[in-house]
């Protein structure tokens, strides 16, 4: 069980959400904090306030950190092909295990079905 936090975006399956809280992870989705019709840049902005890595198939989050120059929250954007939750939850806990350093320091973590790619944040436009 990882000591981090986590906020899943609407395109995260309620599944998934609650298999990773039967394994003991603090994890709650958009909907239940927020509006499912609420903008990004403020679901990005209550991660941040609130501590919690953001999982999301959404690429805008990674945007709108660049942009912003922000240093957290970390991302987790997942491109994986097979959608099920229980592929994407078995993903999430491979990646949370391996970048679990990572993400406490604050990164935007890109990973499909055989890689893992990872920016330290803030990300320097240039």
């Amino acid at each position: 069980m990882p000591d981090l936090k986590f906020l899943a975006n609407m395109n995260i399956s309620p599944l998934t959400v609650e298999e990773l809280k039967q394994k003991g992870w603090d994890i709650i989705r958009v909907s239940e904090v927020m509006d499912i019709k609420t903008k990004d840049i403020f679901i990005l902005q209550f991660a941040r306030k609130h501590n919690r890595v953001l999982i999301t198939q959404d690429l805008d989050f990674s945007a709108l950190l660049a942009l912003g120059g922000y240093a957290k929250p970390s991302v987790i954007n997942l491109r994986v092909e097979n959608g099920s939750p229980n592929s994407i939850t078995k993903r999430i806990v491979e990646v949370v295990s391996e970048m679990e350093n990572e993400l406490k320091k604050g990164v935007i973590v890109s990973v499909d079905d055989v890689a893992i790619r990872y920016r330290s944040l803030p990300i320097k436009l240039e």
